[in-house]
């Protein structure tokens, strides 16, 4: 499992605010300007309304940055038009994206069309601008000031102003929308929002922070749309379409089978140096095909535009077709450098089985992943030895994940007073080791039975359980489960609070879905979050990788730094195809990483006449090594 796969696989966890490393100062393509001093909205001095607080005026001396000179990423070439055909594996639970069944696969489209205050160039990762056009650090490392573009309207033509910072704030604290994570966090981690005019903005974190703007790029939350906020919010919003500030807006969908998001021709954004020439289809369609094979035949039809041929087979062997050999449909394979998710099985602690640490060990070492990788994958993957790989020094390169070994399982199911019984499995008080492993995904079933025949001989019966997708997700936000089999998303810089501290254990809709309730994992997690210096928090972050893994409730199977698909001829993209975050590139919506690629309408009615003429073009597969990472 990797990022590029976890849309199909669902169970994602998006940050609301993913920005870049490092704060204070100006850093570099960051271009600073003078005497942008706002009107002030009041002659108070200062005036304290809920969450917010209007002042008269700037204190003295803020530099105010911008950055208009990094790369440009996207193509002068692209063109407008056309429809993206896509697809999901199930339909929305919900299109909220705070509250009970709001965290799923889906939920990143809808996010992703919602821009913040400021995001980060891809390659450079520096600060560049969002709906804010400046920004200005704080001398107390916790403030961060901002200037609002005044072009920046909401879908529904209502113009965006601080205020709707403001009512962020009132929106995540609230209990209405039943989400503890967010209460928590934007009541611990985010102070207030001060407001200077309309247009102009301070957004100040409880502390002082290493990595201010990780937790000060504030998305807006519509005010107008969402007020009076009542104890009804789950099922009043639960299908409806929230104006948003991005390219995209939900235009039509019919549950169970589809949903259409819209460009909007006339965005606010569309000429900004790091937006233009990108989201280039006037339409996406996500149409529901809840079977892998179908969506495959799906795409040979072309009624599909791109299919992901990461999973070995695909790549190797079932594009081995005539489409591709008659140059109808095309291959990339794009090495990027970003981090990796956290992939594996997620062991649940608050069954009985898994209790004991010794078996947990055990449990690891009965999972051959290395024979997965060789026989199932063409060892085109690679071991994931945690789930914080690629996270520069925030990632504890000495941790090594634990290898089948019938040996060690012996010791470590001796230890827990586990005998075999006749049938070779491992039993206590007359109880077998028996575990059910959730999953979603068709294609992991052959990874998945190899791990079976593989664990059964040392002891250990697995069960598998494949569901749809939001069958799944909602199993496992409710802990009902043994084994989770998935992957969560990454940000750019580890998050443990939400996966391990034991404020979120034992309880549903929370992230912690391995139940882990551990004192000095609290307090190493706290001290984590509370820490003002950076090279503490990175010597902080490989303690608490050395914790997971001495806990072992996390087993990491492979790790894919690269993105493979085949698309239809009418697809183009740049002559560097992707960044060096991309996971997709053909993501439609992501402000950081989508809207690349763009839709020939003459190479469509080309293809289809050649199809039908039995003529072919040159045959295409692409490698591109632009970003590889290095070893």
């Amino acid at each position: 499992m990797r990022k590029t796969e976890q849309a199909l696989l669902g169970l994602l966890f998006f940050l609301v605010m993913a920005m870049t490393a490092g704060c204070g100062g100006e850093k570099p393509g960051e271009k600073s300007e003078e005497n942008l001093q706002p009107k002030a909205i009041q002659k108070s001095e200062k005036k304290k309304t809920g969450t917010e607080v209007v002042m008269s005026q700037l204190p003295e001396g803020i530099k105010w940055l911008t950055n208009e000179t990094d790369a440009v990423f996207a193509s002068d070439k692209a063109k407008k038009g056309g429809t993206l055909h896509s697809s999901v594996t199930s339909f929305p639970l919900t299109f909220r994206v705070v509250g009970p069944d709001s965290n799923g696969s889906f939920r990143g489209a809808i996010l992703s069309n919602q821009l913040g205050l400021i995001g980060i160039h891809p390659n450079t990762e520096n600060i560049i601008p969002e709906i804010a056009t400046h920004w200005a650090f704080g001398k107390d490392k916790k403030t961060m000031y901002f200037k609002l573009n005044k072009k920046a309207v909401w879908s529904d033509g209502i113009p965006v102003t601080a205020g709707d910072f403001v009512y962020s704030l009132d929106f995540m604290r609230s209990k209405h929308i039943v989400a503890p994570w967010y209460n928590d966090y934007f009541t611990k981690e985010i102070d207030r929002v001060i407001i200077f005019d309309d247009h102009t903005l301070a957004v100040v974190a409880t502390k002082a922070q290493p990595d201010l703007h990780l937790k000060v790029g504030l998305n807006p939350t519509p005010r107008h749309f969402y007020e009076p906020l009542n104890k009804d919010f789950v099922k009043e919003y639960n299908w409806k379409i929230v104006p948003n500030t991005g390219p995209y807006q939900i235009s039509d969908f019919q549950k169970g089978k589809h949903v259409t998001f819209k460009r909007k021709k006339d965005w606010w954004a569309k000429n900004l140096r790091y937006f233009k020439h990108r989201f280039n289809v006037d339409k996406v369609i996500f149409n529901v095909v809840r079977d892998f094979n179908m969506l495959w035949e799906y795409f040979k039809k072309g009624k599909v535009d791109v299919f992901n041929i990461t999973i070995p087979k695909y790549w190797h062997v079932k594009t081995d077709m005539p489409l591709v050999e008659n140059g109808y449909v095309k291959k990339i394979w794009f090495f990027n450098d970003t981090q990796q998710s956290a992939s594996g099985m997620w062991l649940n602690q608050d069954r009985d089985i898994f209790k004991d640490r010794n078996v947990r060990y055990a449990f690891a070492h009965a999972m051959n992943v290395g024979k997965v990788i060789e026989k199932v994958l063409r060892n085109d993957y690679f071991r994931l030895e945690h789930g914080f790989m690629g996270y520069g020094r925030y990632s504890n390169t000495k941790i090594k994940a634990r290898r089948f070994d019938l040996e060690k399982v012996e010791h470590y199911m001796k230890t827990a007073g586990r005998q075999r019984g006749s049938d070779g499995i491992w039993a206590k008080d007359g109880i077998r080791f028996s575990v059910e492993v959730t999953y979603s995904f068709e294609e992991h079933t052959s990874r998945l039975v190899v791990l079976k025949e593989e664990a059964k001989k040392a002891g250990v019966e697995l069960k598998l359980q494949k569901l749809d997708q939001s069958a799944v997700f909602k199993k496992i936000l409710e802990k009902k489960h043994d084994v989770a089999w998935m992957g969560w998303s990454t940000s750019l810089r580890p998050q443990y609070w939400e996966h391990f501290h034991s404020i979120n254990a034992h309880k549903s809709q929370t992230n912690n879905i391995t139940n882990t309730d551990d004192p000095e994992m609290d307090k190493l997690i706290d001290d984590y979050r509370n820490s003002l210096e950076e090279e503490e928090r990175i010597a902080l972050s490989l303690k608490i990788q050395e914790k997971i893994h001495d806990i072992g409730m996390f087993i990491p199977t492979f790790m894919v730094p690269y993105v493979r698909q085949a698309y239809w001829r009418w697809l183009e993209l740049p002559i560097v195809p992707g960044t060096k975050m991309s996971g997709d590139l053909f993501s439609p919506f992501s402000s950081a990483t989508g809207g690349l690629f763009w839709y020939n309408a003459d190479f469509q009615s080309e293809t289809e006449k050649a199809m039908k003429e039995k003529k072919s073009f040159p045959s295409e597969i692409r490698i591109d090594k632009t970003f590889k990472m290095k070893n």
